[in-house]
């Protein structure tokens, strides 16, 4: 617990989301709270929450040059709120493909200049295209540094 609370745990993520973020890389800043809207989901909020940053870099992006679609981005947590990655995505214009919580954005994106391939990937998915790759930490009783890392489910795979 001393070492969530002291963020010096590493976590890093991949998601799929839909379209390509303007800047390739960047930090998302923006306080955490519930949604006054809908109390089951989090939101950026103006006032109240607690701080989150989200640093992200699109590592792929899915389409043809002039019709991308989707891309692959990886996130590292400087802070670890609920949904704090669904929730920053989302807030930069770039939901996560299969959120359904969060993904309300992904009529705006359906059939526009997905090839056949990637619908029936899309239709397959049955879940967020979010997975957690890496997780470092220092062992609590020799002080190694551990790093563990999974390779992107099949299902994320074929998104890509």
């Amino acid at each position: 617990a001393c070492q969530f609370a002291a963020h010096s745990i590493e976590r890093s993520y991949k998601a799929v989301v839909w379209g390509v973020h303007k800047n390739l890389s960047g930090d998302i800043i923006g306080n955490i709270g519930r949604n006054s809207r809908n109390r089951k989901k989090m939101a950026v909020v103006k006032r109240g929450g607690k701080h989150a940053i989200t640093r992200y870099k699109v590592k792929k992006r899915i389409g043809t040059v002039d019709k991308y679609w989707a891309s692959l981005i990886e996130c590292r947590l400087e802070t670890g709120r609920t949904h704090q990655i669904r929730v920053h995505l989302t807030s930069i214009g770039n939901p996560i493909i299969g959120d359904s919580l969060y993904g309300s954005q992904q009529k705006r994106f359906s059939g526009k200049n997905i090839p056949q391939e990637s619908h029936r990937a899309l239709s397959s998915l049955k879940r967020q295209a979010l997975h957690a790759y890496v997780l470092g930490f220092i062992h609590p009783v020799n002080g190694d540094k551990i790093r563990l890392t999974s390779n992107l489910p099949d299902e994320i795979k074929a998104l890509l």
